[in-house]
């Protein structure tokens, strides 16, 4: 992969994660928004975030020259932040059901 294609790739990758993360971040604060479905969205979300940021990741160390990994760092934390939270919403959940 050249160095052109490598670099929009990982910056289509890191906005897309990082979109992924604000808007569990949006459901985690608001999680009344889209009903008991939430939590789960919420967790779909931050694993999305994760996989995408971690992926621009790789494919920036391995094929950017001077790659700057501060924005798919930044979404990384953010998705580790929303499935957090998203999973004391869901296990408080499943810990309701199971009562």
């Amino acid at each position: 992969m050249s160095a052109d294609t490598a670099r929009r790739n990982v910056r289509l990758l890191s906005w897309i994660g990082l979109a992924c993360g604000l808007l569990g971040g949006v459901l985690v604060a608001f999680p009344t928004v889209i009903g008991p479905a939430s939590p789960w969205t919420q967790l779909a979300l931050g694993v999305a975030t994760l996989v995408l940021t971690f992926r621009a990741r790789k494919i920036g160390i391995a094929e950017v020259p001077d790659y700057d990994g501060r924005l798919s760092l930044a979404g990384a934390i953010l998705g580790f932040l929303v499935i957090f939270f998203a999973g004391q919403a869901a296990f408080g959940i499943l810990v309701a059901v199971a009562n």
